[in-house]
């Protein structure tokens, strides 16, 4: 594993997102998870999206880059993802038991990596190359993107939440 200390805090950020979402939406009702502005995704989207980008887009672009010599990263266009996903497992509990079990293969994998599996690369968006580090950075700043987006679709932040959860009832 790389001692780049960004890629470390990268790594670390994916660790602990799915406690953040849990955290973050625990106590929202059904009606907060659903809404969302015009032409925007609601919570309970944006969990579907993270969990379906887990294991359709980040993990597999992980393992092709792991596997392939300048493989091709496949993402998903989010307008069809949304339009054409599987809404039979949205219920919160699922969502995010099934974020957690799949980042957690992910962090399996990322865990059994040698020293060279760090260096492979592939085509960026622009066609130039980016290593396995700098998808790991991306995947991480992808999380806390969609994180930023659900704080501020349910009006609360992580740490508003990780406090109130951790005072002891009334």
């Amino acid at each position: 594993m790389p001692d780049d200390s960004a890629v470390q805090q990268s790594l670390a950020q994916l660790a602990a997102t799915p406690s953040k979402l849990a955290h973050l939406t625990v106590e929202a009702a059904d009606q907060a998870l659903d809404a969302a502005p015009d032409g925007e995704w609601s919570t309970r989207t944006v969990l579907a999206h993270l969990r379906d980008a887990e294991m359709l887009e980040f993990r597999v672009g992980l393992e092709r880059l792991l596997a392939e010599p300048d493989p091709a990263l496949y993402f998903l266009p989010p307008d069809e993802w949304e339009r054409d996903r599987n809404r039979e497992r949205d219920e919160k509990s699922v969502l995010l038991s099934d974020f957690a079990l799949q980042r957690q293969a992910s962090l399996n994998l990322i865990a059994t990596m040698r020293d060279t599996d760090w260096e492979g690369t592939a085509p960026g968006p622009r066609d130039e190359p980016i290593t396995v580090a700098q998808f790991v950075q991306i995947w991480a700043g992808h999380d806390a993107a969609h994180l930023g987006q659900i704080e501020e679709l349910l009006g609360d932040t992580v740490a508003g939440a990780q406090e109130r959860r951790s005072r002891p009832p009334e």
